[in-house]
Formats: C-alpha cells, structure tokens, sequence
C-alpha cells in the first residue's frame, strides 16, 4: 500500500479540541479528493470517534490522550485513512446495543458507531497491548463524483 503525507495530533482528552480535529480532518479528505457529501460523512465519523475515545475510551479524564493519524492515501484508489485511540480500557465493538431496535430508537446516544460504520468505506476496531481501543477508518474518493454511502453498512 502506497501512503502520502501523515498528520499526527495528540492531545489531552478535551472537548475543546474538537475544532481543531475537525479542521485537519476537513483539510485532508480535501487533499484526498473526496466531494463535499463525503467531507461531511469523514467529518461525522471522526468527530463520533474522537468523541467516544474522550467520553467512554477515556472517561473523561483530561490526563488521558487522544491520538488521531490522517494518512493520505495515494494508491488506484486515493482516499484518507484516519487511526482515533484512546488511553482507555477497550470495548467489545459486538456488544454494543442495536441502535435501531424498538428500545433504543428514542434514546439519545447511541449511535455513534453506527453513523461511523454507515459513512466510511472501511472499518476496523483493534485492541492495543496496554487494553485501549484503536479505530482504523477508510474514506476513498468517489470515482465519477457519486459519493453515496456504502450501501448495507
């Protein structure tokens, strides 16, 4: 796999970093080709998961860190891949509830993951040695403009 320039951001677990994740999100899925729908879907997914790597990863602990990776990517199909981890425990990606079942359609969270695994083109869950979690995604630029979602994610 052919890789292009890599961002690295490191942080304290806060909130306020947001925008600042956002940006450089924004800036590299640009530099990766990717069509406005598919800026906001990169922008959903990475702002969820640096989101719950603070909250649940890191429970909120500004001691904790939060590392992000964008990496263009610059083979037959160009795209940015985007690497969030936490400081954390871990979480079994499986156990989570169906956030579309009848009970949990009017809850207010819980969703998360799901938009992430509905926007990017791929999506890997890893457990680090020290127990963190480590979420690997894929967005790659659409061939011809049609920047749909990936169908039955």
């Amino acid at each position: 796999m052919t890789h292009g320039d890599t961002v690295h951001l490191d942080f304290g677990g806060s909130l306020a970093m947001l925008d600042l994740v956002q940006s450089v999100s924004e800036h590299m899925a640009r530099l990766a080709g990717l069509d406005d729908d598919a800026l906001h879907w990169v922008g959903v997914a990475v702002r969820e998961s640096v989101v719950n790597a603070i909250k649940h990863g890191n429970c909120n602990d500004v001691g904790k860190r939060v590392y992000l990776e964008f990496t263009l990517l610059l083979e037959d199909a160009p795209g940015v891949r985007i690497k969030v981890r936490d400081e954390g425990c871990g979480f079994n990606p499986d156990a989570l509830p169906d956030p579309l079942a009848p009970e949990n359609i009017l809850k207010s969270s819980g969703r998360g993951i799901f938009l992430i695994r509905s926007f990017m083109d791929e999506l890997i869950f890893k457990q680090t040695p020290q127990g963190a979690t480590e979420v690997v995604m894929v967005k790659r630029a659409a061939a011809g403009g049609d920047a749909a979602p990936p169908a039955g994610r």
